[in-house]
């Protein structure tokens, strides 16, 4: 089974660590995959992500998506956060066209498409790789021939307490998401994360 060892992050450090990250040596443990940041650089912040166990370990790119590989998840880095993240969710990619972005996913990985949500123009489809869900997000906004990674969203115990100790300054007050039962929560723009980021509660263990 294909799974998602590393995601390579461009920016700086700082930011991350004001919110309640443990960085060690460039690098954060969240559950099982590591986020390695690297110089940060114009353009969109998650850059790259480390396959363990894919099929084809030849492959670069996945859509645009530029790809390596790894024997196993990276050791080292921070872990016991002060934010208090349990790991991580899913991960967002941009595409303007659903078919073909799932299909090279499911190629490359042999992570099958789970499912399709029709949102009006909007449509997302899901794979897993691992513990991580990959949600994939067509939109008329974007009209690149080649996909992009965009943000992230962590677990976390307790949202509510989480967010009220960083404060509306920091990160937005819990709302209903998507998935029933759960709340997300969204991090400021302007704290210089260099991408979208959010927290969720938990998924039910029922």
């Amino acid at each position: 089974m294909t799974t998602v060892g590393e995601l390579l992050v461009a920016s700086p450090v700082a930011p991350w660590q004001a919110i309640g990250l443990r960085v060690e040596a460039g690098l954060a443990r969240i559950g099982g995959i590591t986020v390695r940041f690297v110089p940060a650089q114009a353009g969109n912040a998650v850059v790259g992500w480390g396959l363990v166990g894919a099929p084809d370990d030849t492959v670069t790119e996945i859509d645009g998506l530029a790809t390596h590989h790894l024997a196993e998840v990276p050791a080292g880095g921070g872990t016991d956060h002060p934010l208090g993240v349990l790991g991580f969710d899913h991960q967002v990619v941009l595409t303007s066209s659903l078919e073909r972005t799932c299909g090279a996913i499911e190629a490359a990985t042999g992570a099958p498409l789970k499912r399709i949500r029709e949102a009006g123009a909007v449509r997302q489809g899901f794979h897993r790789l691992g513990e991580l869900i990959v949600e994939v997000v067509e939109s008329p906004q974007v009209s690149s021939n080649a996909a992009s990674f965009w943000g992230f969203v962590w677990n976390v115990a307790d949202l509510g307490a989480v967010c009220d100790r960083l404060g509306p300054a920091v990160i937005s007050a819990p709302k209903p998401a998507v998935q029933p039962g759960r709340s997300i929560a969204t991090f400021r723009s302007g704290l210089g994360l260099g991408l979208p980021a959010a927290l969720m509660s938990p998924p039910s263990r029922s």
